[in-house]
């Protein structure tokens, strides 16, 4: 029975080239590989978690991630050859034939895997950036092997090919650092005056702790408008994607509101002022009324 077992152990499978391939390498390899795998897992979580702790940058853990991963799978399969004693120049035509064939049967998958590293190496956008592409706006949350997932600020999830981020233009909100600048317009009634107007718009803005104090804010006389006096301030703010500015703009227009309540200063709105030619008498009809002599009714 033993011998039996011995020699199924020993069975030669099939060969590749001049070497037999017998049971027991089989088994050996097959273990190899499960038990490397989850070795290499392992690896890269305790790693990734070693630089997530040492502050790294999100995009820089993925990417060392990526090549400690790929690394070890290299290394898992030299080994596995090793133990088959399949020398690596058999597989010289076959691999040949599979390039042959991926390049023409999976190239957007190449150029898309391709097109990873180079985001990573070269890092135009990273894991945390707010970006805009094609009119969508997000923040990337993972740089995958084909595809790098984007959180819209709606909540819904984008899946954008990676070659395409490489294709298109992409707007990097945060790519240097978080500095945005932006502006808030309010119009006044004519007759307002205008230097008190300048210097409450400028209260207004320089209140709000978002706000940064170099550059400084900028309030404009920009415009004589149809219907009011245009005044525009600019000023810049450290945020990581547009809900936070869209809210700082509110806050300053509510802080706005309020001092120009409390200072008497309208903010106008749209109007119109009818003139009428009094040296013509005007001539109204109404439904079932006789006109009177006077043209007037």
């Amino acid at each position: 029975m033993w011998e039996r077992l011995i020699s199924i152990w020993n069975y030669p499978v099939f060969t590749v080239g001049d070497a037999a391939i017998a049971v027991n390498q089989l088994v050996m390899v097959a273990l190899l590989v499960t038990v490397g795998l989850i070795v290499t897992r392992w690896v890269e979580r305790v790693v990734g978690k070693r630089l997530s702790a040492a502050n790294m940058q999100a995009d820089a853990v993925y990417a060392v991630q990526r090549v400690l991963f790929y690394t070890l799978l290299v290394i898992i399969g030299i080994t596995a050859l090793g133990l088959l004693h399949v020398p690596l120049t058999a597989f010289a035509f076959v691999s040949g034939a599979v390039a042959i064939g991926v390049g023409f049967g999976a190239q957007n998958i190449i150029n898309n895997f391709i097109s990873s590293w180079i985001l990573m190496s070269e890092r135009p956008v990273r894991i945390g950036d707010f970006v805009e592409i094609e009119g969508s706006h997000g923040t990337i949350e993972t740089i995958g092997n084909r595809s790098t997932r984007i959180r819209r600020v709606d909540g819904v999830h984008m899946l954008v090919p990676n070659s395409l981020i490489l294709e298109k233009t992409v707007v990097n909100w945060t790519l240097i650092d978080r500095r945005i600048r932006s502006m808030v317009r309010v119009g006044v009634s004519y007759g307002s005056p205008v230097r008190k107007v300048e210097e409450l718009i400028h209260q207004a803005v320089d209140e709000q702790a978002a706000v940064k104090r170099e550059p400084k804010p900028t309030v404009i006389f920009d415009d004589f408008g149809d219907n009011a006096l245009i005044f525009d301030a600019y000023f810049w703010c450290d945020v990581s994607g547009e809900r936070e500015m869209r809210q700082i703009r509110s806050d300053i227009r509510f802080k706005i509101i309020e001092l120009f309540e409390q200072n008497g200063i309208s903010i106008a709105f749209p109007q119109r002022d009818v003139h009428l030619d009094s040296s013509h008498p005007l001539r109204i009809e109404l439904l079932g009324v006789a006109p009177s002599r006077t043209g007037v009714d």
